[in-house]
């Protein structure tokens, strides 16, 4: 039987537990992996998440020109000469190309997980075939679900989106060992009655999206399950896509 734990925030990683024997799920719902997610479903190659601007401009200098897209946030403002990161701002220009993704928190956290077994990306967005992906090949493994969090605090977005994927995990397989951590992730995700747009509206992050105008953001990447890949970090440095078929009607 394995077991699923839940860290609150991305500074709470610690390095000597994400090891080579622990899968590591990164969750930052507002946006980076709703974004990363999006980005492989409408059709980019792959994902390079990285710390900053820098890394990403020395990566860019690496790539065939108009092969790659840079698009990154620093403090939830648009990096100057990057593409918003926003899903639905890349999805008409993200197909067949190599995105460079540069975030405050998600990215980071990406980053912080890399001595993980392996380390996969997920969103409400995607949610239900990474449950199932866990449940199929990981069972009997500690899951360790990291929520980024936001600059150094708590997001509310990402232990909804832990409780959601906790709550999958479980609907087809309910012998998990669920820490302290992760039954709160759960209990919480379960009693939001009014679902995951209302908690991600409710959020610091989410009324700071709301105010710049891309309200719409934060409705879409609030889907929960309607994507069926599973972005997994390879080579510990970028993010593609495995198809996961699962069935759309599972609640």
């Amino acid at each position: 039987m394995g077991k699923i734990h839940v860290v609150l925030k991305k500074e709470d990683i610690d390095q000597a537990k994400i090891s080579e024997d622990k899968i590591a799920v990164v969750l930052d719902i507002l946006l980076a992996t709703s974004t990363i997610t999006a980005a492989l479903e409408f059709g980019a190659e792959q994902v390079i998440p990285v710390l900053d601007q820098h890394e990403a401009m020395h990566i860019a200098k690496t790539l065939p020109e108009g092969s790659y897209l840079l698009s990154g946030e620093y403090e939830g403002r648009t990096i100057e000469g990057f593409l918003d990161p926003n899903p639905l701002q890349l999805k008409k220009s993200v197909k067949g190309k190599t995105l460079i993704l540069s975030t405050t928190n998600g990215t980071v956290a990406i980053k912080r997980t890399s001595e993980a077994k392996q380390v996969y990306i997920a969103s409400l967005l995607n949610g239900q075939a990474v449950a199932k992906k866990l449940n199929d090949h990981h069972f009997d493994e500690t899951i360790v679900i990291v929520c980024s969090g936001s600059s150094g605090e708590f997001a509310l977005e990402d232990f909804y989106g832990a409780g959601y994927l906790i709550d999958q995990m479980l609907s087809s397989e309910p012998n998990w060992e669920l820490t302290d951590s992760s039954r709160a992730a759960l209990s919480f995700y379960s009693g939001s009655v009014n679902g995951g747009e209302e908690v991600l509206f409710s959020s610091r992050v989410g009324q700071m999206i709301k105010k710049y105008g891309f309200q719409d953001e934060v409705s879409f990447v609030a889907s929960e399950g309607i994507f069926s890949i599973v972005p997994f970090v390879k080579g510990q440095k970028t993010v593609v896509r495995e198809e996961v078929h699962h069935d759309t009607n599972q609640i």
